[in-house]
């Protein structure tokens, strides 16, 4: 019998459709969830923090927008706040910055998920939900080659299809899954 393998965070990428995606996905995960996850999703650069008080307020997991230098703990969200890149350094502690967009968005997707898969290298799970531009394809291929693992919203089911159809192209994906079974995937790793 094999041991099971232990992951130290979970990073999420969306943008059209996000809202609803990362909504199912809250609804169906367990209050118990233990790893951090850490969430970019495409929004304006004059965003409230509407988006963490809204998955807060499902009072499943805390969730909350990203400080500089905080590290992030075990069964909390941390969103990337608006018009920041959201960064992870070696020591697993967040970086701020404003930095030139990246695939015409800041914050991107790209620059969370390869910072983090050299912080936490084969310990990441990478997850591409919904969205109509190709950020986080080249992360999430970061996050395989660093040996992560790599999931990925059926295009079949996403509001908008490029973002998942990209990451499928470029990274292909350890498992491509709806919402639903998403949700299921993280809840098997309590």
């Amino acid at each position: 019998m094999g041991t099971k393998k232990t992951y130290h965070a979970v990073v999420i990428g969306s943008s059209a459709g996000g809202l609803n995606a990362l909504k199912t996905i809250f609804s169906e995960l367990d209050k118990r969830f233990p790893l951090p996850m850490i969430i970019v999703q495409h929004m304006s650069p004059d965003a409230d923090n509407y988006l963490s008080s809204f998955l807060d307020n499902m009072q499943k997991i805390r969730v909350k927008e990203a400080d500089e230098k905080e590290v992030p703990k075990g069964g909390m969200a941390y969103i990337a706040p608006p018009n920041y890149h959201l960064l992870m350094e070696r020591d697993c502690s967040f970086t701020l910055t404003i930095g030139e967009r990246v695939n015409y968005a800041r914050p991107s997707i790209d620059v969370l998920f390869e910072t983090a898969a050299e912080a936490y290298g084969d310990g990441l799970i990478g997850i591409i939900l919904t969205g109509a531009n190709n950020d986080g394809s080249l992360g999430l291929k970061k996050i395989k080659e660093m040996g992560g693992v790599t999931v990925v919203q059926d295009p079949e089911e996403s509001e908008s299809d490029t973002m998942p159809r990209s990451a499928i192209e470029a990274a292909h994906p350890d498992h491509v899954f709806t919402l639903k079974q998403i949700a299921n995937f993280l809840n098997s790793l309590i």
